[in-house]
């Protein structure tokens, strides 16, 4: 059984006595359904379950503008024993983007308050979705705007992934402690740690998938599995994508492999089709983005905050949300290559999806920077409330065009760099040189600032 981070959100959601039903989004086999059964049985004395793609009558329950009293006579209906007790039913509306009228009922739901409501989706941002004939887009006018509480769930990050291999919590927060305090983590945690952020490059976080390779440590049937899963999102694509998209969306995806070649600065449509236009693509990309399978990483302007206000909305590059998609989207083999450290040119490329897969699942955007002149810096990031570079190293190297920028303050303002390589912890000036592993710490913290009292005294 994985624990997951959710898990306290989830009942933060409840303890808070928010009435707002809860809408948890994210990529297809996450842990979405598994994460929220479990919860709600824990949890509440009575729990209502209906997956709309498993069980379709149950849309019915939902059809016509009807009240709340309603809906839960049509359930006990369709569904026979269910019990709907006030302040004591969990009600689950699985992969409710199947259902337009069950998402917009949340909001009557919300009004009534009589029930907690957990809805899930996989692909509830996509264009066209739950739609006959996949036309338009994904009906916006049944999203109830202000009555439900969003919140994004990722396949397991690399924190989780050491809870699932028995790693305790003593010992990750002496790793995070060496983080704080810049001091060396010991050898034999460290040689651990390494170890296990190779396994996790090769798995990934995807729930099926980490629970074969605990059971298996068989390298084969985990990609085969991953591969299994490639297939299905793949055939979302065919499923919910718009006709004159499908072909597109997936030459998209699968091209990635070959966009992360060290030589391509960014996105390059003519990698996906020779002739390939933006016009042509990016409504593709977009939808891969919304279905939860990559993050675009934006060049910017200027090395300076706020990064989103500084990019370059037409010129990015494309990391699977995910590292062990990318690592199964190539060659069988390349998990052995990356364990016994074989891999040569192209390992650059998975260590920079590593750190996207590390930003992505903290809930961060992605952002670097790459001039004409040959400047390419591999993210950007606002840690500590600065712009900070990360460069990242599979093996340890040189960095000239960090140095470039910390040599020129004045030209880039910026005043820190963290390099992530295959070495311990340590710091030269003004750069902090980091384990791989001690990527998933890098997130800026929230500053409370309290802001004064104006005195109105004058005016009133």
């Amino acid at each position: 059984m994985l624990k997951r981070k959710i898990e306290s959100v989830l009942a933060e959601w409840k303890n808070s006595g928010s009435k707002k039903p809860l809408v948890i989004k994210g990529i297809r086999q996450c842990g979405k359904t598994y994460i929220v059964r479990k919860f709600a049985k824990e949890n509440y004395e009575s729990v209502v379950y209906m997956n709309f793609i498993l069980e379709p009558d149950k849309k019915s329950a939902f059809a016509g503008n009807i009240d709340i009293d309603t809906i839960i006579l049509n359930l006990s209906a369709l569904i026979p024993g269910s019990r709907f007790i006030e302040g004591r039913t969990c009600i689950i509306l699985d992969e409710i983007q199947e259902c337009r009228e069950a998402r917009t009922a949340l909001k009557s739901f919300q009004i009534d308050s009589r029930f907690d409501v957990i809805a899930t989706g996989s692909l509830l941002g996509v264009r066209g979705y739950g739609k006959s004939g996949n036309k338009t887009d994904a009906g916006h006018d049944s999203v109830p705007v202000g009555y439900e509480t969003v919140v994004e769930m990722y396949p397991l990050d690399f924190e989780e992934f050491l809870w699932a291999h028995g790693i305790s919590d003593k010992v990750i927060d002496s790793v995070k402690s060496c983080f704080e305090k810049e001091t060396v983590v010991p050898d034999g945690i460290h040689k651990v740690m390494m170890e296990l952020l190779y396994r996790y490059v090769i798995v990934g976080g995807l729930p099926e998938v980490v629970n074969m390779f605990l059971e298996t440590k068989n390298i084969e049937l985990t990609y085969k599995m991953q591969r299994n899963l490639i297939a299905e999102y793949e055939e979302d694509m065919v499923k919910y994508a718009d006709d004159t998209d499908k072909s597109r969306i997936r030459e998209c995806f699968e091209s990635i492999p070959k966009q992360l070649a060290k030589e391509n600065k960014k996105f390059q449509y003519s990698v996906v089709r020779k002739g390939g236009r933006s016009s042509q693509y990016i409504g593709s990309i977009q939808w891969l983005e919304d279905a939860g399978l990559v993050q675009r990483c934006y060049n910017v302007h200027i090395t300076e905050l706020p990064l989103e206000g500084n990019s370059i909305n037409d010129c990015f590059k494309l990391y699977t949300t995910d590292i062990g998609l990318l690592v199964a989207m190539l060659d069988y083999g390349t998990q052995v290559d990356i364990l016994k450290g074989n891999l040569l040119g192209y390992k650059g490329a998975i260590f920079e999806n590593l750190m996207a897969d590390f930003l992505c699942k903290s809930g961060q955007k992605l952002y670097y920077f790459q001039k004409d002149s040959g400047l390419e810096l591999d993210f950007l990031v606002r840690y500590r409330g600065e712009c900070v570079i990360l460069e990242v190293k599979a093996k340890s190297g040189r960095a000239k065009s960090m140095k470039t920028v910390l040599n020129n303050k004045n030209v880039y303002h910026i005043n820190n760099a963290i390099k992530l390589g295959k070495y311990n912890v340590g710091r030269e000036g003004d750069v902090l040189t980091l384990p791989l592993y001690m990527g998933y710490l890098i997130r800026d913290k929230l500053v409370e600032v309290i802001v004064p009292d104006i005195d109105l005294s004058g005016l009133l």
